[in-house]
């Protein structure tokens, strides 16, 4: 009987890591796909379908791992949802031909367990490259199940695949009696014994392995103990330099499209609330967002390139030898350069590190790295003080200090580490294992897909936060106690009428030039005296040691949320009751002026004090959220929020004293 929408044939992609998982899960399913957590655990769960004839199929793909007996948290998912599987999923183990016997590992011990299952031969264009055979036939017969020789970064052998699906059965051949009671190395060495005489029969080397051949002479450089880390900071370098250069124009389209848009809406829709909350409360909520989405998308691509090279592996050998200095891990690594893009699935990620101490220390400094959501209010306030063609020589002014603000990030995250390692106390012992996968070339249509996959979960879990927050503030902008609106609209009355009628009637424009003064100075104290500006009100004793205003302490507060709520949140407190829906935020933050000094708001003293808070501030209650389910207590994420709120504190009031 086929599946159904409403009972779908169930495949989990299974194989060791760098096996071309991913990219197979992107070919089968397109961009029918979907990020969210396992069921009970906060790994992350890619899961998307295809459609195959009146067949319906769901594909899970599961973290890698080498067999059935976990070592790490991803791992222990991974084997149970192959245990669990019922009679009717099929399980697809992803091989790399170029390393068959170690991948035929799992597949043994999953055709024990007396699955339904496929093995895929992936990168078979690296076999032939190598000038070497695999007799694909005699292998199945072997094994006695189907076996599909595969291209996923071509998308060769696809469609086979697919229809292989749907006639897979269990395995004919048995391996291992499941239960004997030999111990797991034994068994192991049992499985790989009939392994080698399989491959043995239906592998023929021809020659030597160009690419691995390559791939040490390539890490001669990348690894080196000192030419290593040059090449790793002039890479971040380029990032950083990119993320400026290369997005400024479509940043410039983005901004203009939202004023064009709030300025249609805003001719369009009738004069009243409504028309006010669409245009200043929810269009200039979201431009704030929508506009970084180009930088975003090239941070993401990087850290996705070098990840299908297999560049982020040497990256780990190459740090392990400091970060271990620190309480940390080599392994650590992977964690800290994911946390650019989001601290979330970072902190996930940690569970392939088996140490309880480092991984902890990991899970505890990791949201000192920079987040993507960092980037908005970065790119903002850096745009504030620092001209877009101020230029070192060949190198951007913007991009070096968003680069500095990365490495003191991950300076302090080292700091912090260090202290944890004194504090926290352990004696398990530290081990430092990973394969060094061959270097390829990215698999471009993964590249594209993956960045639009990120770009859209941010989008969409930023967007509905924003959409909410900027309503909210909206209402807490717009309203205030009963009959402050009124007080201030009377003390300003005559006023306005006086001026006008003392000017020449000849001069209309020295007229009108007083009249929007005036207006201006009204919708000004309205929103002091509005709900959102006595909540502003109240903390700005606080945070004006740092150089913050009330408005500042608005958007501190609700930047819990998320940190890029920050751009939304100006871009409501400064659109509120301003008639000119023509210039941009950053504009009409280049415009604010101190209430008390009538000077710059946004000096460089205050502006660099913002940007080293929300470098080292603990702003995001997701992170938070997922800290507490990782470490299965409160403690942690409560001390997170304190040491990260007191380092942010400290280090905003000595750096505004000493630029002030």
């Amino acid at each position: 009987m086929s599946a159904t929408i409403n009972n779908p044939l169930n495949v989990l992609l299974v194989g060791n890591p760098n096996t071309g998982k991913s990219t197979l899960f992107n070919a089968l399913t397109g961009l029918h796909q979907k990020v969210g957590n396992f069921p009970g655990v906060t790994v992350d769960k890619k899961s998307g379908s295809f459609k195959l004839n009146e067949t319906i199929v769901e594909v899970i793909d599961l973290p890698g791992t080498y067999n059935l007996t976990p070592n790490s948290e991803d791992e222990k998912v991974t084997e149970q949802f192959i245990r669990k599987a019922n009679n009717e999923d099929v399980i697809v183990v992803v091989a790399d031909v170029t390393n068959l016997k170690r991948n035929l590992l799992l597949l043994t011990q999953i055709v024990d367990l007396g699955k339904k299952v496929v093995l895929v031969l992936n990168m078979m264009d690296l076999l032939q490259k190598n000038n070497q055979e695999i007799n694909v036939a005699k292998l199945a017969s072997l094994i006695g199940i189907q076996v599909i020789p595969l291209n996923a970064q071509l998308g060769k052998g696809v469609g086979e695949l697919k229809l292989a699906v749907l006639k897979a059965t269990k395995g004919s051949i048995h391996f291992i009696d499941e239960n004997n009671s030999d111990g797991a190395v034994d068994e192991t060495m049992k499985r790989y014994q009939k392994i080698n005489q399989i491959v043995d029969q239906c592998l023929t080397l021809k020659g030597e392995d160009k690419n691995v051949g390559l791939t040490r002479k390539i890490d001669n450089i990348i690894t080196h103990k000192y030419y290593g880390y040059l090449i790793f900071l002039s890479l971040m370098l380029i990032i950083f330099q990119a993320i400026f250069s290369w997005s400024s124009y479509p940043m410039e389209l983005i901004e203009n499209g939202f004023l064009f848009v709030g300025e249609w809406l805003e001719n369009t829709l009738p004069p009243g609330l409504l028309n006010d909350l669409v245009v200043n409360g929810i269009v200039a909520g979201l431009s704030g967002v929508f506009v970084f989405v180009p930088q975003i998308a090239i941070l993401f691509a990087f850290i996705i390139i070098l990840e299908d090279t297999g560049y982020m592996s040497r990256v780990s050998f190459l740090m392990d030898r400091i970060l271990r200095q620190f309480g940390l891990n080599g392994k650590s690594i992977i964690p800290l350069l994911s946390s650019t893009a989001c601290a979330v699935p970072a902190i996930m990620s940690t569970r392939t590190i088996t140490n309880f101490k480092e991984r902890l220390i990991t899970i505890m400094v990791a949201p000192l790295i920079s987040c993507s959501a960092r980037i908005p209010v970065y790119t903002l306030l850096i745009a504030l003080v620092i001209p877009k063609d101020k230029t070192i020589g060949f190198f951007n002014l913007q991009g070096l200090l968003m680069m500095g603000l990365y490495l003191i990030g991950f300076l302090a995250a080292l700091a912090a580490a260090w202290v944890m390692k004194m504090l926290i106390q352990s004696k398990e012992r530290s081990s430092f294992i990973m394969e060094m996968p061959i270097y390829r070339m990215p698999r471009w249509k993964n590249v594209g897909l993956s960045i639009f996959s990120k770009v859209k979960v941010f989008l969409l879990d930023a967007g509905k936060i924003i959409v909410a927050i900027s309503i909210i503030l909206w209402v807490l902008s717009s309203y205030a106690p009963t009959g402050k609106f009124e007080q201030i609209e009377a003390k300003y009355a005559h006023v306005e009428t006086d001026n006008y009628l003392s000017q020449n009637k000849t001069d209309d424009n020295l007229s009108q030039e007083n009249i929007d003064d005036i207006q201006s100075k009204i919708a000004a104290e309205k929103l002091e005296a509005s709900y959102a500006g006595i909540i502003g009100k109240t903390i700005e004793p606080l945070i004006q040691p740092i150089g913050f205003d009330w408005k500042i302490g608005i958007s501190l507060v609700t930047s819990f949320a998320a940190r890029e709520v920050f751009v939304g949140t100006m871009a409501t407190l400064y659109s509120v009751g301003d008639e000119d829906n023509t210039s941009s935020i950053r504009e009409k933050m280049m415009m604010a002026k101190n209430t008390k000094t009538g000077e710059k708001l946004y000096t460089l003293a205050t502006t660099l004090s913002l940007l080293i808070f929300y470098a080292f501030a603990m702003q995001c209650m997701a992170t938070l959220a997922v800290v507490y389910r990782e470490t299965k207590s409160y403690k942690w994420p409560l001390i997170q929020l304190v040491y990260m709120g007191v380092l942010a504190y400290a280090s905003s009031f000595i750096v505004y004293h000493l630029f002030s």
